[in-house]
């Protein structure tokens, strides 16, 4: 068998009714291509991994990663580029959306000297994508807008989960790329330091034949993090700006909790009601961090109680470093807004580090 020339990286989650037609797919479309197909899947509990399994015993072009305890469609097509083997690699959907008879027409692209990346670009009917919804349409519309913010290069449709690249390309960018997120090819613009060599081609995006979109609101809370994240340089990790949201939504319900608390349940006094708020404040602040910012370290069942009780925790410790950092700076020069600032950053930071290291810790 000829070593590849063609590595085609596919992230999968839940899709195990769709990797047979896939394979046979690409089969079809590359006849005199050596190529590979390498399928990451992220711990899928439908039997996709198994599925690839049964695959690659009888085709060796085929390949299996499962992922266990890590999830996101850029960490997944990150660690099948890392693993790949051939000179060119494709990154494409394992919904059957994308065209697979186009890989033929980018690796032609992607052969001619000087050639860095191909993108495949999503055709258009008036203001809608193609073989999506008017939800989604304009979803990628404005993701494609915001991601503009960031990136190097114009390109038509830098949402585009299609494309095929150098593979040097990214495995220069890969130690700057961030695992979390859905949309590697904005990371891989935004990230990338030299211009990049860019070919674009169209293509009609298919309708969904099984499983169901990814792409829901905490997709979108994850995308809005990775742009913060490389506006600032990336000095500021996805994470902490998705935990400083959660944080700033616990001051509304804090808020909240203690107007109804005073109203609603006066015989607690202040000092009562105070204390409740506090408490439901905390608790919403650990569900939501829970469901979004550390999603794929999620906690259940009993997990989930001490997960509690080490968050609570936690956030009481970094009230403490909270009032002393403040206190520190306001007796020095008596400036209330920048005395109150530092504490809260110092607080919110503390939050976060005891967060990750005690309670969602890698497992």
């Amino acid at each position: 068998m000829r070593a590849p020339e063609l590595s085609i990286v596919v992230p999968v989650f839940n899709e195990r009714a769709n990797i047979a037609p896939l394979v046979g797919l690409v089969a079809d479309a590359l006849p005199d291509v050596a190529w590979e197909l390498i399928f990451v899947d992220d711990n899928s509990p439908d039997g996709t991994s198994e599925e690839i399994k049964e695959l690659a015993a009888n085709d060796p072009r085929v390949r299996g990663i499962r992922r266990v305890g890590r999830r996101g469609l850029s960490g997944a097509s990150i660690e099948g580029v890392l693993s790949s083997s051939a000179p060119y690699v494709a990154v494409m959907d394992g919904d059957l959306q994308h065209d697979e008879r186009v890989l033929t027409r980018m690796l032609a692209l992607i052969r001619a000297p000087n050639v860095d990346l191909v993108i495949a670009t999503r055709e258009r009917e008036g203001s809608h994508i193609t073989g999506l919804s008017d939800k989604r349409s304009f979803v990628s519309d404005f993701g494609s807008f915001l991601s503009r913010l960031v990136i190097k290069n114009y390109v038509k449709d830098p949402m585009s989960g299609f494309f095929m690249f150098r593979r040097e390309v990214v495995e220069r960018a890969a130690p700057k790329l961030a695992t979390e997120g859905f949309k590697i090819l904005v990371d891989i613009l935004a990230t990338t330091e030299e211009p990049l060599q860019i070919r674009e081609t169209p293509y009609v995006f298919r309708e969904r034949q099984h499983g169901e979109s990814k792409l829901d609101a905490r997709v979108a809370f994850d995308y809005l993090g990775f742009l913060f994240h490389h506006l600032t340089g990336r000095l500021v990790p996805i994470r902490f700006f998705l935990f400083g949201i959660v944080g700033a939504l616990g001051v509304v319900v804090h808020l909240a909790a203690l107007r109804f608390a005073l109203s609603g349940l006066p015989s607690l006094g202040f000092d009562g009601a105070q204390i409740t708020a506090t408490l439901i404040a905390m608790a919403s602040n650990f569900i939501l961090n829970n469901q979004l910012t550390y999603r794929d370290r999620r906690l259940h069942g009993f997990q989930f109680l001490i997960g509690f009780v080490l968050f609570a925790l936690s956030c009481c410790i970094g009230l403490v470093a909270n009032v002393g950092i403040a206190r520190l700076i306001y007796s020095d020069g008596q400036i209330w807004w920048l005395a109150g600032l530092a504490g809260a950053i110092t607080g919110s930071v503390f939050n976060y580090v005891t967060s990750g290291l005690f309670v969602w810790r890698k497992r």
